[in-house]
Parts: structure tokens; sequence; C-alpha cells
């Protein structure tokens, strides 16, 4: 996403430390999901890192995730668990109480609620 002055989302919400917050507020609804607790290790360092970067890079930040990890092929990582309607729904819960914890103007909070709908629904692989 960029404006007509080229300022994408990554630099109008103040760069890595929103991405930052925003994952580390998403992993409280993830730790506390009986959902999605089960779908990530036990230490979520990883988690948090890869989806931060991977956020922050889609964004219009530099291309850290790439760089550490290759492109993204975010289907195919996530192929190995079971992902149906439920696990989308606990997880884009949990994303969205991320998100509306933080003020943000309507075009950024749209952007982001559209990107994880469509991403999240992208995800799923069972019935």
């Amino acid at each position: 996403m960029s404006d007509q002055q080229g300022v994408t989302l990554f630099e109008a919400v103040g760069g890595r430390p929103f991405f930052d917050a925003l994952v580390d507020r998403f992993y409280v609804g993830v730790e506390t999901s009986e959902v999605l607790r089960p779908l990530y290790p036990d230490d979520l360092t990883e988690s948090r890192l890869d989806l931060a970067e991977f956020l922050a890079q889609y964004w219009g930040g530099p291309p850290v995730y790439s760089d550490r990890k290759g492109h993204p092929r975010l289907r195919m990582r996530h192929a190995g668990f079971v992902i149906g309607e439920a696990e989308r729904a606990a997880w884009m819960t949990a994303m969205l109480d991320a998100v509306d914890a933080v003020a943000l103007p309507d075009e950024i909070r749209t952007a982001l609620v559209d990107y994880f709908e469509m991403a999240s629904t992208h995800m799923i692989n069972r019935p």
C-alpha cells in the first residue's frame, strides 16, 4: 500500500516497531487460544520474529524476512498444519484483537484487515 506521495503502510505506521507490537499483541491471543496454541511450538520466539519480519516486509519494509528465509511461500510453509474454518476464525479473532488494540486511521485498518482476511482464507487446507 502506497499513497500518492509514495508512503508505504510500513512508513505510515512508524516502521518495524509497529509490526513488533502488533505481533506481540497477536501472540497474546495465540497463547490463550485452545484452537491456535496446539498449532505453534512451545517456544514462540521464532514464530513471533517470522511474522513480524514477514508483515513488515509485505507492507513495504526491508526484505529481512526474505533475506533470512527465502520467498515467503505462505501456503507451502503452512501445509503441515491442519487449518480449517475454526483455525482461520481463531487466527482472525486474535489478529483483529491485535489490530483493534491500536488506534489506526480507517484506511490503514481496512488495508490490514482486508489482507488478513484474504491471507487467512488462503491458508485453509482442510474442510
